[in-house]
């Protein structure tokens, strides 16, 4: 009898000793996770491994301590699952014409059509009750948190992320077969090892994802605290199995998967998860969903005519693959959107930077900024070759385009000036080019090595993309100098 009332004693003291654990940790993790943001990408990184060994502690301690979740599904692609999502979305008045929800090679799930769709035909319609909004989580007990706390109050992205994660550790959720349908994972950064992420050293994307991962990372300990020290019902439930993992999740998933819908009351535009749209995968295009007012449904139009056994894709919009790669975990090689921001600047020792700042001025430029250099066969546009010129005249040049009215910097400007500008952006992109650690020839072959890890395999694909846009715009230059 001692014995076991004795074992007991040890389980809830054990238990008490993880959460204390937890909770310093905590403290840590927000204190390294709240620091001044690094302008260095190593001291960036350094930060983030500093993060990374916290958070691996805590994962561990909370696999002892947070429930399980006991109602877990099998994987998205169980027929079951796929069944019970269809039956939920059309009992609801979702509309999918002409298309199966079908698992894809290389893209999960997505739509395969069952017929011949003409462009333009309506394929998709959702209405608005069955996505999960900004306005839908305050008619829930999540109103009170998001009221009284200024990240949920102000930052409707994590405030989504917030209600999903209520929905799922419900017990009974409109919305579960939808939140049994989404992937259990993701490839976004938040995903990557300190390792994969270094494949992207010298890439101007490896800034971004450590920049992207401290904050989700602040945010986590934030609402570990906000959820273990309030006593409102949706923190009580919360806190019983709030974890990194979860929380990555999703994050991930309204990252991914977030859109915009007008508010209830029509003023404003407002997050939203669009359950069945949300399957349809990317390709070039242009945007063909809209909500429509009267009927206060999303609808889909096709894109363009498909025949019977094909993919149905959507445009998610002009984004580089940047954008892809960090918000939306994937990289599209046939991406015409894509380009590559270079940043340029004046020098604050330079002698005529006063004169170069106030004729930078005269065409609405910054003395320092990102420009952007364009995939395709003229990657350099007006904007960036007006900041080269300015950059690259003497005292004479610039004081006669002050006192010139002509709209433009780049004409009646001799060959020599021209040569020397050329120069200067040449320069510049094999100066970026030679950042990489790697060559574009080493990484086509490395994408050949079936070992490597999915993560590895996308941060390789992300930094190639860059380095073709860098070759391709010292081709451009040189021919331009010729």
């Amino acid at each position: 009898m001692g014995r076991k009332g004795s074992g007991k004693k040890s389980k809830k003291s054990s238990a008490l000793n993880n959460h204390n654990e937890i909770n310093e940790l905590m403290d840590k993790l927000l204190l390294i996770s709240t620091l001044p943001q690094e302008t260095d990408v190593s001291k960036l990184l350094e930060n983030h491994k500093d993060m990374t060994v916290i958070i691996e502690t805590i994962k561990k301690l909370q696999k002892k301590v947070v429930n399980e979740d006991k109602n877990r599904t099998s994987g998205r692609t169980c027929p079951a699952i796929i069944d019970r999502f269809t039956n939920w979305f059309k009992e609801n008045g979702a509309e999918l014409e002409g298309c199966d929800i079908r698992e894809i090679e290389n893209y999960g799930l997505g739509f395969i059509t069952n017929t011949k769709i003409p462009e333009s035909s309506l394929v998709i319609s959702v209405p608005k009750k069955l996505m999960l909004t900004v306005d839908a989580a305050k008619k829930t007990p999540l109103k009170q948190l998001i009221e009284k706390d200024y990240l949920l109050g102000n930052m409707p992205n994590v405030t989504l992320a917030v209600f999903l994660l209520y929905e799922k550790y419900k017990s009974e959720s409109f919305w579960k077969p939808y939140i049994d349908i989404l992937p259990n994972t993701y490839n976004t950064v938040l995903y990557f090892t300190v390792d994969e992420l270094l494949e992207l050293k010298g890439s101007p994307t490896l800034e971004k994802a450590l920049c992207k991962n401290k904050s989700i990372i602040r945010q986590f300990a934030y609402f570990y605290k906000l959820f273990n020290t309030s006593e409102d019902s949706v923190s009580q439930i919360m806190r019983k199995r709030f974890s990194f993992e979860d929380y990555c999740w999703a994050v991930s998933s309204v990252m991914t998967r977030q859109n915009k819908v007008p508010s209830e009351d029509g003023k404003d535009a407002i997050n939203a998860l669009i359950p069945l749209w949300d399957i349809c995968n990317h390709m070039n295009g242009t945007i063909t969903t809209d909500y429509n007012p009267d009927l206060k449904r999303c609808e889909c139009l096709a894109l363009k005519t498909y025949q019977p056994g094909e993919q149905f894709f959507i445009f998610y919009g002009a984004r580089t693959n940047a954008d892809l790669f960090l918000h939306n975990g994937f990289v599209y090689e046939e991406n015409v959107h894509d380009g590559y921001w270079i940043k340029l600047g004046i020098s604050k020792s330079d002698p005529l930077r006063e004169q170069r700042k106030e004729l930078l001025k005269k065409f609405s430029l910054e003395p320092t900024g990102s420009f952007f250099l364009r995939k395709g066969s003229d990657p350099v546009d007006d904007v960036l070759l007006r900041f080269i010129n300015i950059f690259n005249m003497n005292q004479e040049q610039l004081k006669y385009w002050l006192e010139s009215n002509e709209s433009s910097v780049f004409q009646c400007l001799n060959i020599n000036f021209e040569k020397k500008c050329w120069s200067f952006l040449q320069a510049r992109l094999k100066l970026l080019l030679g950042t990489y650690k790697t060559t574009i020839e080493e990484d086509l072959k490395l994408l050949q090595d079936e070992q490597l890890s999915p993560n590895r395999k996308l941060a390789i694909r992300m930094r190639l993309t860059e380095k073709m846009i860098l070759k391709n715009g010292i081709d451009y230059v040189d021919r331009m100098m010729q």
